[in-house]
């Protein structure tokens, strides 16, 4: 990693809480990103902020210390019950929230301030009596957290600092009407601090922004460059039949010790996952279909290095922070262009250097054209000659216990939102599925 990324401001020229600068110094974080340098005295003076950034810029810690200096600051209500949140933070998949959820704890070890997460597919009983105990910063997904909410096992009438991180994922992924469901229930914009963070600041987003926070002020971070700077993109016109030659032939040539390898479906991604596992490559699925809790094994994994690949689908093209990962490879063109920006923002992170490299195949080349037009600049293209192309040795079949779920004896079906339904018959207006 370099520290080409950092500005010359450093944490300790901010009016900060001694507890919050502990924790930023236990992080070893010196100077800030240009994120953090543009919107930390903007949150420090209490002013909303919807910020725009490239992904892997910082955009978490910038949020994070601007909650814990806000509600060190204010202290709470004397009434307030601990069951009442101070703080919400919104993150569209598990993944992302969980990710928050650990900078939270490392970060404000020293505040003082209780930290609580829910998210769906894993641990109903145990996130839900996490309230009981009191929070003072909820974490999580909209479908989880609405579940709870409607349940009155918490509620929001305290909730001094409301973040929203990726909005324009929430959009993607259908949570936004539970989300402005949960922001009408805090208290009015000018009660509380508004931060809204973006890889990409949509018409929509802006809207969201600016019905749901107090003037806010747009910050934005080098927009006019979508990808990250430091990715270098390759691109390959690949025949279908071709595509796993050429991905064995590519992995014979680079030091494949930390890449992800995207697919569009999970069968491709359990096609590519067998050929992987049966030409010597020690490699990991992370799909939809995936247990919560063998996803989360399966990252650990995958960050300390034991499992060199990781095939995935666009559950994990946002919202994951893997230090050093080296290459990212769209074996399938994303048929989102947006999708192609997050996808190879997975290397390259926090100022270092990383690779991207893209298959153009017959069935996805005509997602390209509108790629380009969205990154605004062509992906170099390199030829294929018989020396990339590996003669692939016969894939293993994937072990069926590893993706499938099994319903537990008597437990209740869970929402598309990962949470479990309880609402009752004729109580469906209050907020969107899940």
């Amino acid at each position: 990693m370099t520290q080409n990324h950092l500005s010359e401001i450093q944490f300790s020229s901010f009016d900060l809480p001694r507890e919050v600068m502990q924790g930023i110094d236990d992080a070893g974080f010196l100077a800030c990103t240009p994120i953090q340098e543009q919107t930390l005295p903007l949150t420090l003076q209490g002013r909303d902020v919807a910020g725009q950034a490239q992904t892997g810029t910082g955009k978490t810690a910038a949020f994070l210390i601007a909650t814990f200096n806000h509600l060190l600051r204010h202290p709470a209500d004397e009434h307030r019950k601990a069951n009442q949140v101070r703080a919400l933070i919104l993150a569209p998949t598990r993944e992302l929230a969980i990710q928050i959820h650990r900078d939270a704890t490392k970060l404000g070890q020293h505040t003082g301030l209780r930290f609580g997460i829910a998210y769906g597919g894993t641990d109903y009983d145990a996130q839900r009596n996490q309230f009981a105990e009191g929070v003072d910063v909820l974490i999580g997904t909209p479908g989880r957290i609405i579940d709870y909410f409607k349940q009155h096992v918490f509620d929001l009438r305290k909730a001094q600092v409301v973040v929203l991180d990726e909005a324009d994922r929430m959009f993607d992924l259908g949570f936004i009407k539970d989300v402005r469901f949960l922001l009408r229930r805090c208290p009015p914009p000018e009660e509380r601090l508004g931060l809204l963070f973006s890889a990409t600041m949509s018409f929509r987003v802006n809207e969201l922004a600016y019905e749901h926070m107090n003037n806010p002020q747009l910050v934005q971070v080098e927009p006019e460059r979508v990808t990250a700077e430091r990715v270098r993109q390759v691109l390959y016109h690949t025949a279908n039949e071709d595509k796993i030659p050429l991905l064995l032939g590519l992995m014979q040539k680079i030091d494949a010790s930390r890449t992800i390898v995207f697919v569009n479906t999970k069968r491709d991604a359990e096609k590519v996952w067998g050929y992987l596992e049966g030409n010597g490559y020690k490699t990991a699925i992370l799909s939809g279909d995936v247990p919560q809790k063998k996803r989360q094994s399966l990252l650990k994994r995958f960050q300390s290095g034991e499992l060199a690949i990781l095939v995935a689908t666009d559950v994990a093209a946002r919202g994951l922070h893997i230090p050093d990962v080296s290459h990212v490879v769209n074996y399938d063109l994303p048929q989102d262009a947006e999708d192609y920006v997050h996808r190879i923002g997975r290397t390259a992170r926090l100022g270092a250097d990383g690779d991207a490299i893209s298959f153009a195949c017959e069935k996805y080349v005509y997602s390209l054209p509108e790629i380009e037009a969205y990154i605004g600049h062509s992906i170099p293209v390199e030829q294929i000659d018989n020396s990339l192309l590996a003669q692939p040795k016969p894939p293993v079949k994937r072990p069926r216990e590893d993706f499938v779920q099994r319903p537990r004896a008597g437990s209740k079906p869970r929402s598309a939102g990962g949470g479990r339904s309880r609402r009752k018959p004729g109580a469906g207006k209050a907020g969107s599925t899940r």
